[in-house]
């Protein structure tokens, strides 16, 4: 099977990405899985992907200075009304539109606090002002310095295909203990011990007991997505906070622990629960993983 015309430009349109990060490595020293993490970032924060090859976008009065209110793109002008846009393809003007001055801009924004990880964590809380924002990002970076590459679209289901379990959506059902709530999630029934994996490329954010959940996993993906995982019977000796993980990866096991105080187990009968939390830069709310469950459930049968 040959790849499609779409998949061809989605893999140019990743090349031309990568040789820009790379390219602005070499002119700030900052790594280039900053970039990409930024830009990645920014692009999911968009309602749609709108195709753009460097979605990052600099606020106009910060990239132009406040005194330039005619937005003049002339690098001298901005430096003289404390803008901070920069030229970063050689023709002496800072555009806003064009993604080697905004990536090379981005890098002189992070170069004010310095080069290294706590330097650049720095940068990016004054620059967004938001802790969820920056973790983000950090995790993201993370994957891509692991990887070594931008275009990581494997998925797997959440628990073993090769063993027996059952799900239907129950997405939004109510639920009793603790005050009445929603579901937030699909509920995978598999017997005790039956492996739980990473669905997505990401990094471990969570681990520990929880009231409603039992021993939990929570992940950060690439695309500005949280992945809840609960009522594991525990987690695998590799599992460790902080850790980057791929699709398939082992997290634990199911089990059914939770709704008590910990080591309480037993009060349903054994299951995943899956939750999905997405992101926009402002807030975070949960939506139905069941219908990517379906399709990450074709492709590990494939």
């Amino acid at each position: 099977m040959g790849i499609s015309h779409a998949e061809e430009a989605e893999e140019d349109i990743h090349k031309e990405r990568m040789a820009l990060f790379k390219k602005t490595e070499a002119l700030t020293q900052i790594p280039w899985y900053y970039f990409a993490a930024i830009e990645n970032y920014e692009r999911n924060m968009k309602k749609e992907d709108d195709g753009e090859l460097i979605s990052i976008a600099v606020p106009p009065e910060l990239w132009f200075g406040l005194g330039n209110s005619s937005m003049i793109k002339d690098e001298k002008i901005i430096e003289f009304f404390s803008g901070k846009g920069k030229d970063g393809n050689g023709d002496s003007k800072a555009d806003p539109e064009n993604p080697e001055d905004i990536l090379y801009t981005m890098g002189n924004i992070i170069l004010e606090y310095g080069q290294t990880k706590d330097d650049i964590k720095i940068a990016l809380w004054n620059y967004y002002k938001r802790d969820l924002t920056v973790q983000t990002i950090i995790n993201t970076s993370k994957v891509f310095k692991k990887f070594q590459e931008i275009n990581l679209t494997d998925r797997d289901f959440p628990v073993s295909v090769n063993y027996n379990y059952s799900y239907n959506n129950t997405w939004g059902d109510r639920r009793g203990f603790g005050g009445l709530r929603i579901h937030e999630g699909t509920d995978i029934f598999a017997g005790y011990g039956t492996p739980i994996k990473s669905t997505t490329y990401g990094v471990i954010e969570m681990m520990g007991w929880n009231l409603y959940g039992g021993w939990r996993i929570g992940i950060r993906d690439i695309f500005n997505i949280y992945h809840y995982y609960a009522h594991m019977s525990g987690y695998d000796d590799d599992i460790k906070l902080g850790q980057v993980v791929k699709p398939g990866d082992v997290l634990g096991s199911v089990g059914s622990t939770g709704y008590g105080p910990p080591g309480t187990s037993g009060k349903f009968p054994p299951h995943l629960h899956y939750g999905m939390y997405k992101d926009n830069g402002y807030s975070e709310w949960s939506f139905d993983p069941y219908p990517y469950l379906k399709k990450w459930e074709r492709m590990a049968k494939d």
